[in-house]
């Protein structure tokens, strides 16, 4: 199993050379042997990991004396959603309930100027998902990410907010009792893959979009102008392989040119939280005794997955010859459907369904 330690001074290497480490990461290559490969692919001399290294013990202090949760990626409870994109953050830091990271989630994204009726339907449509179990995602920005967190809450159910900052720096500053209020709700958290103390800065907001849509089953866009960060999240979804939902607006004030784009090119219109469930046929059910009575997948990949015992994609990938990237979505789909759960160190429990 990886050092948190070797993990968390990997995240704080430059993101142009660790963005292409995520199949290195699911093949379970240590974080030492990367950070051993990235010192001789750039002459990176001893000294300079070690003060990584130290900046990264540093980090770690940091959030043990502020109360700074840490998902490493061999954690069990890192998200497996976010774990199959093409470039998952080393670790998570994380203020609030780390179990909402394995719940299924629906990022609502849209204008940080969005007009009076896109900021009612984003709350309401955050109210009926959360209400029915369905983890809100959102930025934290002004306008209609506030908006999802703030039904979110209203609706009774769990929000996720991803920072383009640190976990402990809140941007906007308005919106600190917000984020206080999602830190303490149940099933709801406030997470950054940057460390602890990081300021916001212009380049961070783009880097979080991929995470706000890789830690969703669905990114719903609600009204966005052609120039839109929303539209950027879109497009992480769509490289992604997750669902990208659009709600129609008005065509006057070109409020929502972007949104009307995402559904001349395909997205579902989204009128009401039904249209999203039914799209992604998510029907939560928070009760075990739910979960036990559902009925089981007819996929052959689960026949042969072992019952209480761990295994990994090279067991998967031995057993019938798929490429690990087609294997990923459907252990992905299993884990949401409560039928395998992460064992940490890329490796997979198929749980009993018979009782």
């Amino acid at each position: 199993m990886p050092s948190l330690l070797d993990l968390v001074t990997l995240s704080l290497t430059p993101f142009s050379w660790r963005r292409s480490l995520g199949d290195r990461l699911r093949a379970g290559t240590d974080a030492r042997v990367l950070l051993d490969e990235l010192a001789a692919a750039t002459a990176t001399p001893a000294d300079a990991l070690n003060r990584l290294a130290g900046q990264a013990r540093a980090t770690l202090d940091r959030a043990a004396r502020t109360g700074i949760d840490i998902v490493g990626w061999h954690d069990a409870d890192y998200p497996a959603a976010l774990a199959a994109i093409h470039d998952p953050p080393p670790v998570l830091w994380l203020r609030g309930d780390r179990a909402c990271l394995l719940r299924q989630a629906v990022a609502l994204v849209g204008s940080r100027a969005g007009s009076a009726s896109a900021l009612v339907i984003a709350e309401q449509l955050a109210a009926d998902l959360a209400g029915r179990g369905v983890i809100v995602v959102s930025g934290l920005a002004r306008g209609v990410d506030s908006a999802a967190h703030r039904g979110a809450l209203a609706g009774g159910g769990g929000t996720l907010a991803v920072l383009g900052s640190g976990a402990d720096v809140v941007y906007p500053p308005e919106h600190r009792p917000m984020a206080d209020a999602i830190a303490a709700a149940p099933v709801s958290a406030i997470v950054s893959e940057l460390p602890p103390g990081t300021r916001p800065l212009r380049w961070f907001f783009p880097l979080r979009n991929r995470i706000i849509s890789g830690l969703s089953q669905a990114v719903v866009v609600i009204e966005a102008g052609e120039k839109s960060g929303s539209l950027i999240t879109a497009r992480c979804a769509l490289e992604q392989g997750r669902d990208v939902l659009a709600v129609p607006g008005s065509v006057l004030g070109g409020r929502n040119r972007g949104g009307h784009a995402l559904l001349r090119d395909g997205a579902k219109i989204v009128e009401s939280a039904d249209d999203i469930l039914e799209e992604l046929q998510l029907v939560p059910d928070r009760s075990d005794a739910g979960r036990a009575r559902a009925q089981l997948p007819d996929d052959p990949l689960l026949a042969s997955l072992p019952v209480g015992e761990p295994f990994d994609l090279d067991y998967i990938v031995a057993q019938y010859g798929l490429a690990p990237i087609s294997v990923l979505p459907r252990l992905l789909a299993l884990e949401l459907r409560g039928i395998i759960r992460r064992a940490g160190g890329g490796r997979f429990i198929r749980l009993d369904r018979s009782c």
